[in-house]
């Protein structure tokens, strides 16, 4: 391209209410649904499981005050990606892009994906499982449509955002009543000797908190998007502590409702805990439960889409990524390559895709880069006190959260270890093998050049700049 082109960048179309819709409607997707009843069968008691709800939004809220700081120090989009880069250099930070590109991004998508379509066709399937293809084939459409929503406009995407994020609060809301109803009729049997039968094992608490931090996921969405946020240094941190604060006010008191109206082993035994709430507590208006779950599911989905493909797109404009995946739409301002190299990915891992699996290896591979993120917070306090921080966290809180994070992902490994999560670590570490001869000695280096030439023409792109 010509130096003297005029260059796209990013517009700043993200305000507040935006962005507490793009945290708060991706975190409550699918999880809050689905995994209420692998935490407590993992810990056992109704007790324990509130505890473990209550610490995962407590372990949220204090390491988004830590991603705050960077995101207001280091204000580039790419949220871990773009920090591991600035801080630990870039053969950790490709190894970070590599496995969340082709791994980490897809099976959020695809496991959200999932969720959806399990309650979108549960009511035309009463008595039987839905067949796994008819699930598999409804997942995939949904993740159509919303790569299409995004490509075509950031402005647009927001506002489906936002509408769902309405519709899901309000639907947590009609939950909450529910329960708060049932209590004051008396039904408090599940939380009588609450804390009996806890597993209080290293695995089974480390697995409840995977659970529950699944529902917890896209609290750092907006980190990703930082570029195209107005006035980051004060919406940042205002929107993670609104919405989180939000979100886990609203979990705890949906767990209580779902334990007022169902026994423990009600729950553990449901497949779809709302359904199950819905048919007990509004009776033949119970579809409405699987409609909202379906609602939930679909605007956390948008809300993975939007922020996963920023991951792509700045990771190919720092070059590690073909050039293709680093620009935008010249009309409409949306990184459409990335989107639609994330859209084809996470079809892929559809393909096999397992929810319960999904959630334990995706779980492990982000916290493993959490806590490499946290590190390179530590080392930007200690090394560079000079750089401007409009927001500031003392240093004993990301070190406490880098040792939760190492908990979390050595527990389960130590505990129980299995094949799958050498697999996954084998996957992480193959970065640095790609790294060295195609990025760091450039091996082949117009090898797209065709490629990218055709895709520019076809589908209209062109480089991007920053937008700072």
């Amino acid at each position: 391209m010509d130096e003297k082109q005029q260059k796209l960048s990013l517009k700043r179309e993200v305000g507040l209410i935006g962005a507490v819709s793009l945290i708060a409607g991706t975190m409550i997707g699918s999880g809050i649904f689905m995994s209420p009843q692998t935490v407590i069968s993992s810990v056992g008691s109704s007790g324990a499981s509130l505890v473990v709800w209550a610490s995962c939004g407590l372990l949220v809220i204090l390491v988004s005050f830590c991603y705050a700081e960077l995101g207001t120090v280091i204000q580039e989009s790419g949220g871990e990606y773009i920090y591991i880069l600035r801080t630990s250099g870039p053969v950790m930070a490709f190894m970070l892009a590599f496995s969340s590109i082709l791994f980490v991004r897809p099976a959020g998508v695809a496991g959200i994906s999932l969720s959806f379509a399990q309650y979108v066709v549960a009511p035309f399937y009463p008595e039987c499982p839905p067949p796994v293809s008819v699930v598999k084939c409804v997942a995939a459409a949904a993740v159509l449509v919303l790569a299409t929503v995004n490509c075509m406009n950031v402005r647009f995407s927001m506002s489906v955002q936002v509408f769902f994020m309405v519709a899901k609060v309000v639907a947590l809301g009609v939950i909450v009543v529910g329960g708060v109803v049932m209590l004051a009729k008396g039904n408090t049997e599940s939380f009588q000797n609450s804390f009996e039968n806890s597993n209080v094992g290293i695995n089974p608490i480390g697995v409840a908190l995977y659970q529950g931090l699944w529902s917890y996921d896209g609290w750092n969405n907006l980190n990703y998007v930082t570029e195209e946020l107005k006035r980051p240094e004060v919406n940042l941190p205002r929107a993670l502590v609104i919405a989180i604060s939000l979100v886990t006010g609203l979990y705890l008191l949906v767990n209580v409702s779902y334990l007022t109206v169902m026994t423990p082993k009600e729950l553990m035994s449901s497949t779809a805990v709302a359904i199950t709430w819905g048919n007990k507590v509004l009776g033949s208006w119970g579809w409405i439960m699987s409609l909202a779950a379906a609602l939930s599911a679909f605007g956390s989905l948008n809300g993975t889409f939007f922020s996963g493909g920023r991951v792509c797109f700045v990771a190919a404009r720092e070059g590690h990524m073909p050039d293709i995946l680093s620009m935008a739409h010249v009309h409409r301002l949306t990184p459409s390559p990335a989107l639609i190299f994330t859209t084809v990915i996470s079809l892929v891992v559809l393909i096999p895709g397992d929810f319960q699996s999904i959630v334990n290896y995706f779980s492990f591979t982000a916290w493993f880069f959490y806590a490499v993120t946290l590190s390179g917070l530590i080392y930007l306090k200690i090394k560079k006190p000079e750089l401007p921080r409009p927001y500031s966290v003392p240093i004993v809180l990301p070190i406490l959260i880098l040792l939760v994070a190492i908990f979390l992902v050595l527990a389960p490994i130590i505990d129980q270890p299995q094949i799958e999560y050498l697999y996954v670590a084998l996957f992480i570490l193959s970065g640095a093998i790609v790294y060295v001869p195609f990025i760091h000695f450039k091996l082949c280096p117009g090898m797209f050049d065709k490629v990218t030439t055709f895709l520019q023409l076809f589908l209209e792109v062109a480089p991007a700049e920053k937008n700072l």
